[in-house]
């Protein structure tokens, strides 16, 4: 349907933009831990935001300098970039409800 949604409101269509969720994760390499947090996140976004969010990953073995200048000191850690306010969460990502939590987006998800 693109980046704009229909919703029918009375007799007429009003366009609304389509919320995407904007989120980075940093790993470290193939750790356990990276790896555990990647598929966390993956089930989180295809339960909860299917078909409206984005992942970027950032392995701080492979760009350490980039980790630094992001403030990231420990891994793995996810940052949610959009919708704002920006939000960090570090760990594994396994508890659904208090990840949703701490990202302030327990309303947002269904």
């Amino acid at each position: 349907m693109g980046p704009m949604q229909q919703s029918r409101i009375g007799s007429e269509f009003a366009m609304r933009p389509k919320v995407i969720f904007k989120f980075r994760l940093y790993i470290a390499g193939d750790a356990p831990n990276s790896a555990q947090a990647l598929a966390n996140l993956t089930a989180l976004c295809r339960a909860h935001f299917a078909d409206r969010h984005e992942i970027e990953i950032v392995d701080v073995f492979r760009e350490p300098k980039r980790a630094l200048t992001d403030g990231i000191f420990m891994t793995p850690t996810l940052v949610k970039l959009a919708p704002s306010p920006v939000q960090m969460i570090v760990g594994t990502l396994s508890q659904t409800q208090i990840v949703l939590h701490a990202l302030r987006l327990e309303s947002v998800a269904p």
